[in-house]
């Protein structure tokens, strides 16, 4: 149970939160934080932009490979890309894909409100600071929602709601 307001932990039959002073109507429910609200839209959003990454990254890598695998035939004194061009598509396509993989785990743990889910979420939020504009928006959204005060022990407690 934890506030809504600042996200502080809360005991059975309080009637305000001792960290920002908000009275607390009703009683307190677990998963009525600020995680807990924004867990789900947070997994969803991280399994979309990873599926635009999977398909970006297949995109490229079937170019590098239908393309520019046909300029490897040509001499070199004949026009044509330099030859590191399709290695190169082929390394990006690559970890866009390996990125996209991670991604959907790391949404598809959000939303089974998997333990390990968090870790990866935070590290995949600094990692998308990178990528302006959406993955800069997503990154701070992720770091918003995961790394806000309380957010570790409030995370904590619906794991364990969700493995009852």
């Amino acid at each position: 149970m934890f506030c809504d307001s600042c996200g502080a932990p809360l005991q059975a039959g309080q009637s305000y939160c001792k960290r920002c002073g908000k009275a607390i109507v009703g009683p307190a429910t677990a998963g009525s934080g600020r995680v807990a609200r924004h867990t789900h839209l947070l997994a969803v959003l991280w399994i979309a932009y990873s599926a635009i990454s999977l398909i970006a990254g297949l995109v490229l890598g079937i170019v590098a490979n239908t393309i520019f695998l046909h300029f490897q035939d040509f001499e070199p004194t004949q026009s044509g890309p330099p030859p590191f061009v399709r290695p190169l598509l082929m390394l990006i396509a690559c970890a866009l894909l390996v990125k996209a993989i991670i991604g959907i785990a790391a949404g598809v743990g959000l939303l089974q409100r998997q333990p390990w889910a968090r870790t990866l979420g935070i590290v995949l939020g600094i990692i998308a600071l990178f990528n302006v504009p959406f993955g800069t928006a997503l990154g701070i959204y992720t770091l918003w929602v995961l790394m806000s005060p309380n957010a570790d022990q409030e995370y904590k407690s619906l794991t364990r709601m969700a493995t009852v």
